[in-house]
């Protein structure tokens, strides 16, 4: 299908370059055109500075693009208007006894007060707006964890608002499309899945599909856009309404300093290379060290994933300047050194392999167990994303866990789907054709093609289902939170427990990969990039992936990346700008409060 635009055929031309650097000098430099990139860059717009964004790749939105798009704001407004009030004085106690360590530099102190201002200064300014998701549990059962009100979703957004420019958004990865191009947020699935169960579903369903069918007459994909791609179409779009230029395609090979101050950059743009000055600071957004294998290697656990959801633009060059130009890697990130997702390898049809990531579809649900190399339950499947890998670590370190199985019957797929097979799917073949998962007659048999002992397994399966025939895991908890209802089968007997006793059954191979890298340059609460002495590198900033998780490896709930880099690209724009109005900040241990709270009256 023809594009409204088509994409430049050898990257960027001359001419393009010079009306992207045509506002030269800048105040703001920003590398990188992920989330926390482009809100940086629209708050120090908006703040009434000059910024330019680099962007090394020819589309915006880096990982984010390929997210669910929520964030992680407790006592948000939005869910308080809707009715589910949320104390953050709750969230900070939940958050000292997942992270424990004390709050060194007052970063989740900052986070906290920060994330609401945040948030309700991008809906009044710009066309980034939050709705509020109601019911969506934090993950961990502690004091302070809430069920209601912590979490936001991006508002759907038109692409055809960008006009020839929308193909500059960084499209969802094949496996979260539908018919090759459409996109369905999470409140759609369940209507698309059951399209026949009433009238309203059916009109629904059928709406997708006209829309989807005009788009697909002009437009390489469908333009109605929602999670992570609305996200960052939204802030994209703010950009252009805001006068900011993103360069595309440009490598950024050295940080300029100028008496112990960043001061600009040396980018290769074009096949030459530019000093770029900024008057203000510059600001490291370049989405972490996902395609980065010596970084890896270093900061990950071993063995080392060999799968990750990064965007292929991360390749750590961010860290790399950093720690050149005197940042630190916080050590405290290290240990996890990503946020973790189980997947598992998809066959396209182009002959390519995918990776589909195992959020919330189908591990939860009753009469679905994950097993290791010896054919054992080793972990809560209900649990979230993040622990479910941390689990395959931990087992692995007694018994081989990478890979695990998800182990179901051939029914079940065809109520909840399983990994890239949706709901409804009768036959098979295809897939076991494909090596994507195993079928087999019997426990006895699956076990044999997975190479487990096959009387193992079969002890594991009919241990779980004397349990799940009494409704309650009393080995791993699977059912006991509301995390684990919350995304199990409400309209099940028990909607985290079934027996697994019909065949055929099914087997399918999963690997841990990361949604985002922890591991980070350490910061102050103003994202200022902190040296060996844990003083700012001076005009040196890190947001989202490149700073040091403010979580230091932990996930809270729904949102836990893309929420501080949001945060605090939020704060390191405000920064900025004190910056260049002359205005000494407030040292990092009172969290730069009267600008926080200026912004909150201007809101």
């Amino acid at each position: 299908m023809p594009k409204i635009a088509p994409e430049p055929e050898t990257g960027h031309n001359g001419a393009a370059v010079e009306i992207a650097l045509s506002g030269a000098p800048f105040d703001l430099i920003i590398l990188g055109a992920g989330a926390g990139g482009m809100a940086t860059a629209l708050v120090a717009a908006l703040e009434g500075l000059k910024p330019l964004v680099i962007e090394r790749t020819d589309q915006v939105g880096g990982t984010a693009a390929t997210s669910a798009g929520t964030i992680w704001i407790p006592g948000n407004r939005q869910s308080a208007d809707a009715g589910w009030y949320d104390d953050p004085k709750n969230a900070a106690r939940y958050l000292d006894q997942l992270i424990g360590d004390g709050d060194r530099g007052g970063l989740r102190t900052a986070y906290l007060a920060t994330g609401p201002v945040m948030v309700d200064y991008l809906r009044q300014k710009s066309e980034v707006r939050f709705n509020p998701s109601g019911k969506h549990p934090d993950y961990h059962h502690m004091d302070g964890a809430a069920v209601h009100g912590r979490t936001l979703y991006p508002e759907r957004f038109d692409g055809r608002r960008l006009g020839p420019d929308f193909w500059r958004v960084r499209p969802p990865i094949p496996e979260f499309l539908i018919f090759g191009g459409m996109m369905a947020g999470k409140e759609d699935v369940p209507r698309l899945i059951h399209r026949f169960r009433s009238m309203g579903n059916f009109l629904h369903a059928g709406g997708l599909l006209l829309r989807y069918l005009k788009d697909r007459l002009t437009y390489s994909r469908g333009t109605r856009l929602v999670m992570g791609n609305a996200l960052v179409a939204r802030l994209f779009h703010s950009l252009r309404q805001n006068g900011v230029p993103v360069l595309f395609e440009g490598e950024v090979q050295d940080l300029i300093r100028r008496d112990d101050t960043v001061a600009g950059v040396v980018v290769r743009v074009a096949g030459e290379l530019r000093r770029i000055e900024a008057r203000h600071g510059v600001v490291v957004a370049t989405g972490g060290y996902g395609h980065h294998a010596g970084l890896r290697q270093a900061l990950m656990p071993n063995p080392t994933p060999m799968h990750t959801m990064a965007s292929p633009g991360n390749t750590g060059g961010g860290l790399e300047l950093g720690m050149r130009n005197g940042g630190q890697v916080d050590a405290r990130a290290n240990a996890p050194g990503g946020f973790w997702v189980p997947v598992s390898v998809t066959r396209r049809a182009d002959g390519t392999s995918g990776l589909f990531p195992h959020l919330l579809l189908d591990r939860a649900k009753p009469g679905l167990i994950a097993v290791n190399g010896k054919g054992e339950r080793f972990v809560n499947e209900a649990s979230s994303y993040h622990d479910f890998v941390q689990g395959m670590y931990a087992s692995h370190t007694r018994t081989k866990t990478i890979p695990a199985y998800l182990l179901c019957e051939a029914d079940f797929i065809r109520k909840y789907g399983l990994g890239h097979i949706h709901p409804g799917t009768r036959r098979l073949q295809r897939f076991s054709d494909s090596g994507y998962i195993v079928v087999a007659p019997s426990i006895e048999a699956l076990a044999t093609q997975l190479g487990i002992d096959g009387q193992a397994l079969r002890a594991t399966v009919e241990r779980y289902n004397r349990l799940a025939r009494e409704g309650k895991d009393f080995d791993f908890g699977k059912g006991d939170t509301e995390l684990n209802r919350f995304n199990g089968d409400p309209e099940a007997a028990n909607p985290c427990l079934a027996p697994i006793e019909k065949g055929p059954f099914v087997a399918l191979e999963v690997w841990p990969a990361e949604i985002a890298t922890s591991a980070g340059l350490r910061t102050d609460a103003d994202a200022r990039v902190l040296d060996a002495q844990e003083k700012p590198v001076d005009g040196l900033y890190a947001v989202g992936n490149d700073m040091a998780s403010v979580m230091a490896g932990t996930y809270p709930g729904p949102g836990t990346t893309l929420g501080p880099a949001l945060t605090f690209g939020f704060r390191a724009a405000m920064h900025a700008a004190a910056r260049a109005k002359a205005v000494v900040p407030e040292p990092p241990s009172a969290m730069s409060l009267p600008t926080i709270e200026a912004a909150r009256l201007a809101a």
